[in-house]
C-alpha cells in the first residue's frame, strides 16, 4: 500500500478505500486468505479495534490547542450530546420497526453506530494544533468525544436485554455507567496528560534530563490514562481523549511565547535544543507525541480496515442493509444534526458538511465486538454483525469519494470569504 500521499490527495478517494478494497481480495470476495468469521473471534476483534481507536482518540485531543472555555466546544458538545442521543432514539425506532428488534437490542444497534469515527475521519479532522477551522474542530471534537459518551447506552441497552446489571429503578445505571464512568473517565484523563506534560517539560528545559524516546512517553501515557480508567470503572475511551487535551492543554501553559513561532524554531537546533530550549521544550514534546502517535494511528488504520474487509461476507450483508444503511446516512444523520445544532452559530455550509461527514468506522466495529463479548444473542449478532459492517464499508466508499472534492470546495468558500472579510475591514483611502 505504498501508495504517495500527494497523490492520494489528489484523487477522489482515501487510502482507507484502498485499504478496503485489499481486504475484500484477501477475505471471502477474494482469493479467501484471510477469512475471520467476525462472531466466532470477537474477543480477538474487539482488542485490535479497542487498540486502534485509543491511539487516535488520544491523537484527535492532542490537536486540539483551545481553551476550555472557549465557545468554539459548544458545537462538538452538542454533537456529541444532543446529536448523538438523537441518533440513537431513531435507530433504535428503526430497529424495533423495521428490523423486528427486541428494545434493549435496538439501543444496543442505535449505540453502535451512533459514534463518529476518529480513525477514518483524518481528513476532515483538523491537520495540527494550529488548526482554527470551526468545521474540522466540530467533527474532531464530536469523533473524540461521542466514542465514550455512547458506552453508556451500550450498557443500557444491555442492561434491558438481561446481560448488564442496572440496579433496582436503573440507578446503579444513572449513578456509575452514566455520571460517574464519563466525568471520571475525562477528569482522570485530563489529570494525567497535564500532570505527565509538566514533569517530562520540567526534567528537560529545568533539569536537562528525560530527553528522547518521545515514542515510549506516547505509549506510556495511553496505557497509563486507559488503565487507570479502567481500573476505577470509568470510561478508558474519554480517559485518552482527555488525556491528549490535558497534554496539549499544559503545553500551551508552559509555551512561553507565540506558539507559532515555537513551531518555527524546531526546525533549527540539534534535537537536544529544541527538546530542553526555554521556547520550544513544551511545543517539542507535544509534537513528538503527536508526530509518532499518528504513525501509529496510520498502521492501526491499516490493519482494521483490512480486516473489514475481509469481514465483509455473504452472510453479513443482510438484505436490511439496503434501506436501513441509506435510512442512517440520509435522514437521520442529517435530522439528528439538525436537532443537535439548532441555533447555533455556524452557517448552512458547516451544518451541511457536518451532516454528511458523520463517518462510521472503527469505533463502531469496537462497539459491536463489545456487545458480541457481552452476551449478545447469535441471531441479533448475525443482524448486528452484517448492518455494522456494511455501514462501515458504505461509509469507507462514499466518505472517501467525497471527502476531497467537498473539502477542497470548502476551504476554497472560506478563503475567499476570509480575503472578502479583510478588504471591508481595510481603512478607505483618504479622498
Amino acid at each position: 500500500m505504498a501508495v504517495s500521499g500527494s497523490l492520494i490527495q489528489r484523487l477522489p478517494l482515501t487510502t482507507s478505500i484502498l485499504y478496503l478494497v485489499s481486504g475484500l481480495a484477501i477475505g471471502t470476495y477474494g482469493t479467501g486468505f484471510l477469512t475471520i468469521d467476525a462472531i466466532e473471534r470477537a474477543e480477538l476483534l474487539e482488542r485490535i479495534t479497542e487498540i486502534a481507536v485509543i491511539i487516535s482518540l488520544f491523537a484527535a485531543g492532542l490537536k486540539l490547542r483551545f481553551e476550555w472555555h472557549d465557545k468554539r466546544w459548544h458545537l462538538p458538545l452538542r454533537l456529541a450530546l444532543v446529536t448523538m442521543i438523537a441518533t440513537i432514539a431513531m435507530v433504535t425506532i428503526a430497529g424495533v420497526v423495521g428490523l423486528g428488534l427486541p428494545l434493549g437490542a435496538a439501543i444496543v444497534l442505535g449505540a453502535v453506530l451512533a459514534p463518529t469515527d476518529p480513525v477514518l475521519a483524518s481528513e476532515v479532522e483538523v491537520a495540527d494544533a494550529r488548526d482554527q477551522d470551526h468545521l474540522r474542530f466540530s467533527l474532531t471534537g464530536e469523533a473524540g468525544l461521542n466514542d465514550g459518551t455512547a458506552f453508556p447506552f451500550v450498557m443500557l441497552g444491555l442492561g434491558i436485554m438481561g446481560l448488564h446489571e442496572m440496579g433496582t429503578f436503573g440507578w446503579r445505571w444513572v449513578a456509575v455507567d452514566l455520571v460517574w464512568s464519563v466525568f471520571g473517565g475525562l477528569a482522570i484523563g485530563v489529570a494525567l496528560g497535564a500532570l505527565i506534560g509538566y514533569v517530562v517539560v520540567h526534567l528537560r528545559r529545568d533539569r536537562n534530563q528525560a530527553t528522547g524516546r518521545d515514542e515510549f512517553l506516547t505509549l506510556g501515557l495511553i496505557a497509563f490514562a486507559y488503565g487507570i480508567a479502567l481500573l476505577l470503572h470509568t470510561y478508558g475511551f474519554l480517559a485518552v481523549f482527555a488525556a491528549g487535551l490535558g497534554l496539549r492543554w499544559i503545553e500551551a501553559r508552559l509555551t512561553p511565547g507565540d506558539f507559532d513561532e515555537a513551531i518555527e524554531q524546531l526546525a533549527h537546533g540539534d534535537e537536544e535544543e529544541r527538546a530542553t530550549g526555554a521556547e520550544t521544550a513544551p511545543v517539542h514534546m507535544a509534537e513528538a507525541i503527536l508526530g509518532f502517535n499518528e504513525k501509529l494511528g496510520s498502521l492501526g488504520e491499516l490493519a482494521v480496515v483490512l480486516l473489514v474487509g475481509s469481514l465483509l461476507a455473504p452472510d453479513y450483508v443482510p438484505w436490511q442493509a439496503i434501506w436501513f444503511v441509506p435510512l442512517l446516512f440520509f435522514v437521520i444523520r442529517p435530522l439528528a444534526v439538525w436537532i443537535g445544532l439548532r441555533g447555533s452559530e455556524s452557517d448552512h455550509v458547516q451544518k451541511r458538511l457536518v451532516s454528511w461527514f458523520g463517518i462510521r468506522g472503527i469505533g463502531s466495529l469496537y462497539y459491536l465486538m463489545y456487545a458480541i463479548v457481552h452476551g449478545v444473542p447469535d441471531d441479533i449478532a448475525t443482524i448486528f454483525t452484517g448492518i455494522t459492517l456494511t455501514t462501515i464499508a458504505v461509509s469507507i466508499l462514499l466518505h472517501g469519494i467525497t471527502v476531497t472534492p467537498l473539502m477542497s470546495w470548502y476551504e476554497n468558500r472560506s478563503t475567499k470569504s476570509s480575503r472578502a472579510a479583510s478588504r471591508s475591514n481595510d481603512p478607505e483611502p483618504a479622498s
